[in-house]
């Protein structure tokens, strides 16, 4: 007779997904390139204009506490405000659910019929969705609602912050580091090489193709750079 403590029972497996990245990737992405080209965009700017290398760590300190500041203020109102959306259409569905709960059954079945579900069983799956989770069921199913996706501002904004002030810091200490002469461009090509290596982490965190990452990245850096140096030349004046 077979041991049954011997049968190997079938294991649940865990796929590894980077959706549920999405949020907090987004805004360390937003911030790491924003800090990155928008201080190394200030202070060459300010480089080409000829202003002293004091007046330009100065430009890129300010510009690292003002950017992250500014990012987390908008981060924060931004996805607050998909959030009170997410709330309100929660409250609409709830009131929904109790004026007429019939309506809201068929509504529910009739989106897993288009689905491809079968008639009787998308009439059975709604019914006990309706039973276990009647609002869950509906946010999901209807509205596109979930835990992966729900709008978490708290953490967009220090996300944000962190994120911003770490690559603005990147040309700022580069800034420090290199001699007057070399400065403005020390400051432009290693903000690309940060961009690119920026690329480089996003892509592999979202499991995504380096080169379109990288290559995205550097060219909106480049003309970014290129465009504040273009105004900092035409004015040519000390800050």
């Amino acid at each position: 007779m077979r041991n049954k403590s011997n049968i190997r029972r079938p294991q649940p497996q865990t796929e590894q997904h980077r959706v549920d990245r999405i949020g907090w990737l987004r805004a360390a992405v937003l911030g790491a390139n924003d800090g990155i080209v928008s201080t190394a965009s200030l202070m060459v700017g300010v480089a080409v204009a000829h202003a002293n290398a004091s007046s330009i760590v100065m430009t890129g300190v300010a510009g690292l506490v003002a950017g992250a500041m500014s990012m987390a203020a908008g981060e924060y109102v931004s996805v607050h405000s998909q959030a009170d959306t997410e709330n309100a259409d929660a409250r609409r569905e709830g009131r929904e659910l109790k004026s007429d709960p019939a309506g809201e059954l068929k509504e529910l079945e009739s989106i897993y019929r288009s689905r491809g579900v079968q008639q009787r069983v998308a009439a059975l799956v709604a019914k006990q969705l309706m039973q276990h989770d009647a609002l869950g069921a509906h946010l999901r199913d209807e509205l596109g609602v979930t835990s992966i996706v729900t709008a978490k501002p708290v953490q967009a904004a220090v996300v944000s912050a962190a994120s911003f002030a770490v690559g603005a810091a990147l040309p700022l200490l580069v800034s420090i580091a290199s001699p007057r002469d070399y400065l403005e461009a020390s400051i432009a090509v290693t903000s690309l090489l940060f961009l690119a290596t920026m690329g480089v982490v996003t892509a592999r965190t979202s499991g995504v193709s380096v080169a379109p990452s990288v290559l995205r990245v550097t060219f909106w850096g480049a003309a970014a750079i290129a465009v504040t140096a273009s105004v900092g030349s035409l004015f040519g004046v000390v800050v």
